[in-house]
């Protein structure tokens, strides 16, 4: 019987394909902010799971919302109508002031199925010649693992050998105003970027680049496409991380939190004359809106509703960022982000981030290193003051040593 880490472990070498490279822990239980592995070792996650887990580990609200789902109806696919999809449409065009949704599962396909939009959109209402719509993205940018996404990434390890890519993106700086303005055209069906870069290191654009991008795509008569599946639903503060700019996009794409953390579920939400282009048999998912995703979705959109995440994102999110501060010189070299969401840049001749990251998990604090020596850091919003601090001075002790 595989009881201990190491045969965990080997077990997953052996017969999982080696798609990640995972820090050595090997977790069996979770509550909260904390996670307990195999051999009964805790450890604070400062990860959640890249933002999918805002509410923490099995959430009382969450983990009933489901139970109760699950004792009635599961999977119906969309060759019929069931009593959870309407109400979690309305709820969530509701909470984030749009009027129309269209579920998915994962983050790449809501961000797939956003372009797919844009282009019918473009040639149906926009009058862009078929075959001839361009989206304009940013460098740097994490949208997802598929084939069409990554014909536009700038990252080589998610491009390099998976060719030939799909056309029709152009790639420009990020947070360049002017390149973005010199990239569109009268082809520009839209342009598509994340308020905040997660992937890339919590990289925050420059002030006004988001206002001038919302300006220039109304100029061109283009969407703005605002990917929201890291930054969004609480993780900077307010709902949307595109708030802070007091900018609307025409459509979001949401995800990771929406689900809870128990199951897969994203959407595109947005305006309905742009999400309106799609007919019957044009688009489509056998599980996207299932009555589970669906139900355990209005149960996040409940704890949305009251504020208190928000609220929860800014407060501790400042002490966060106070105590991160404090470390550049003295193991940081910056620091980035927004609420309960940080990017640190290590000291050059410092630790590694994966050094780091594993060093961190032996003292019971989980992060995961992006892009060399960055780490991102992400507890979850329900943690408690106690628990943040500890977690950072685990972090200042490991930097300082």
């Amino acid at each position: 019987m595989t009881t201990s880490a190491a045969e965990f472990i080997a077990l997953d070498e052996r017969w999982s394909t080696h798609n990640y490279h995972p820090l050595p822990v090997v977790i069996a239980e979770a509550e909260g902010a904390w996670v307990t592995d195999v051999e009964g070792r805790r450890y604070l996650d400062f990860l959640s799971a890249y933002s999918a887990l805002n509410f923490g580990h099995r959430h009382p609200a969450l983990i009933a919302a489901a139970q109760e789902q699950l004792a009635r109806v599961t999977l119906t696919s969309r060759a019929f109508h069931h009593d959870q999809l309407g109400a979690f449409c309305r709820e969530l065009a509701e909470l984030t002031g749009t009027e129309m949704v269209l579920p998915m599962n994962s983050g790449a396909e809501a961000v797939e199925s956003a372009l797919k939009v844009a282009r019918k959109w473009a040639y149906e209402v926009k009058g862009v010649p078929d075959g001839r719509a361009e989206i304009v993205v940013a460098g740097s940018n994490f949208h997802g693992r598929t084939t069409t996404i990554i014909s536009f990434s700038t990252d080589e390890s998610a491009r390099a050998g998976f060719g030939p890519y799909t056309p029709g993106f152009t790639v420009v700086k990020y947070g360049d105003a002017a390149a973005l303005r010199d990239a569109i055209t009268e082809r520009t069906a839209a342009v598509l970027l994340e308020p905040i870069q997660g992937e890339a290191g919590v990289l925050v654009p420059p002030e006004g680049y988001l206002a001038e991008a919302r300006r220039l795509c109304d100029e061109a008569g283009a969407l703005l496409i605002a990917d929201e599946i890291q930054s969004g639903l609480a993780r900077t503060g307010t709902l949307l991380a595109l708030e802070h700019t007091g900018v609307r996009a025409d459509l979001y794409t949401l995800g990771k939190a929406l689900g809870g953390g128990i199951l897969p579920l994203s959407a595109v939400v947005g305006r309905a004359d742009v999400l309106g282009v799609l007919k019957p048999g044009e688009h489509g998912s056998t599980f996207g809106g299932n009555p589970l995703a669906c139900a355990v979705g209005r149960a996040v959109i409940g704890l949305l509703s009251a504020g208190e995440f928000q609220r929860r994102s800014t407060e501790l999110g400042a002490r966060m960022h106070t105590r991160l501060g404090e470390l550049v010189g003295h193991g940081l070299a910056e620091v980035r982000g927004r609420g309960l969401w940080a990017g640190i840049d290590i000291t050059p001749g410092g630790l590694s981030g994966r050094e780091a990251s594993e060093a961190l998990a032996t003292k019971g604090l989980l992060a995961k290193e992006t892009h060399g020596a960055t780490l991102r850091l992400a507890p979850p919003l329900t943690i408690t003051e106690a628990d943040l601090d500890r977690g950072l001075d685990i972090l200042a002790e490991v930097l300082g040593r």
